[in-house]
């Protein structure tokens, strides 16, 4: 089984948990979200040291309240490729929307090559309208199914987004690639260069090593497409069985579009949060302020719609858990090493987990904890786990 850890890259937070203060309300200055990047560089060189297989990163914009400060995954993992030496480097997500698709395919291409093919591309749609409206110029926001006033905006960020990985996937593998859309046309008609027009672009440079492209999967329309194009699909923060059937789905899908069956756990990634002490009740009492401080950041944007409600169907949004019902619906395994191995196990014997990423940075904690819990996962409970 692959190992992978991703961190948000917030801002340490002594006062993080249920209550006040409220999101918006911080307001952390300069010093501290560098400091945050400092730190979160140095628990990816800590991640390469103990063997993990891969280092998620994030790309967030504007968060002056400290949730996640790393705008540029891409431009991070260069430099934390320049201090490793084995562990792959990916994004949970680059939020396509934000970029302009040529430059997102010169860049990852870049820290690719420069990183000796240890790149992943790793691809999604977004969550914060704060950051979507004022990086693209043709209005994109992100809405949410569960949302219908939103939906409109959900739509339109889908065709955006499908439009541009296809520009993407055409930059990254073919010599000269052209592409006629609804949002882009490449290369723009007419443009003179040395008594000619241009017809088709060369993206330079190109990877010069195999790579993958791996896109998160919270939702029906999503899980149809991203077999289809051969994406990995991720998944994370949704009750096992609603993952279970989309997993399967996946596979089913994988073999009609590309004809050679996947193994059980091929090309399908589960994200899970963890919390590993000496005793239960220890392990809960330190989970549950970042679990807590987790879901009032991400609560308000319709998080809740990956559980489980009492009728076995889709909890309504605006949903905010408890530590306990997190627990329940397994989106965070807490616990000592043979507990948390348990659960591991389960998940692994239900789908078959080949790439297993942890959350080892809960909301607001020191990222020495979370140095330690990839140390735990992988010393105490991966030696439980068949």
């Amino acid at each position: 089984m692959k190992l992978g850890a991703f961190f948000f890259g917030g801002v340490e937070m002594p006062d993080a948990g249920a209550g006040l203060p409220n999101p918006m309300d911080r307001n952390f200055d300069n010093a501290a979200c560098w400091d945050a990047t400092l730190k979160y560089i140095d628990a990816a060189v800590e991640a390469d040291r103990l063997g993990f297989d891969s280092f998620w990163t994030t790309e967030h914009h504007f968060q002056y309240e400290g949730y996640e400060v790393i705008p540029n995954g891409i431009l991070i993992s260069a430099w934390i490729a320049a201090r490793t030496k084995n562990i792959r480097l990916g994004a949970m997500f680059n939020v396509v929307p934000q970029w302009n698709p040529l430059r997102l395919a010169e860049d990852f291409a870049t820290m690719h090559n420069l990183s000796g093919g240890r790149g992943i591309l790793g691809v999604g749609r977004g969550t914060v309208p704060r950051e979507i409206l004022h990086l693209n110029d043709q209005h994109i926001s992100i809405g949410s199914l569960d949302n219908p006033d939103q939906a409109a905006d959900d739509l339109k960020n889908r065709e955006y987004f499908e439009e541009s990985m296809e520009i993407i996937r055409r930059s990254l593998t073919q010599e000269k690639f052209s592409f006629d859309g609804k949002y882009f046309q490449i290369p723009v008609p007419g443009i003179p260069d040395r008594g000619t027009t241009v017809k088709e672009l060369t993206l330079v440079p190109r990877p010069i090593y195999p790579y993958e492209i791996w896109q998160a999967v919270t939702s029906p329309p999503t899980v149809e497409y991203v077999p289809i194009v051969d994406h990995g699909a991720v998944f994370w923060n949704q009750h096992p069985s609603f993952i279970k059937r989309m997993w399967d789905r996946y596979g089913e899908l994988h073999e009609q579009h590309h004809g050679s069956g996947l193994g059980r756990g091929d090309k399908r990634m589960l994200v899970v949060s963890v919390r590993i002490e000496d005793t239960h009740e220890e392990a809960m009492r330190t989970a549950r302020n970042g679990h807590d401080e987790f879901w009032k950041f991400l609560g308000p944007y319709g998080w809740s719609r990956g559980y489980m409600g009492e009728d076995g169907k889709p909890a309504k949004p605006g949903l905010i858990p408890t530590l306990e019902e997190s627990m329940a619906q397994r989106t965070i395994l807490v616990g000592t090493p043979e507990e948390v191995a348990e659960h591991v196990q389960y998940l692994r014997d239900l789908m078959g987990v080949e790439y297993l990423t942890l959350f080892p940075h809960l909301v607001g904690d020191p990222y020495s904890k979370a140095v330690e819990q990839m140390e735990r996962f992988i010393t105490e409970v991966m030696p439980l786990v068949k």
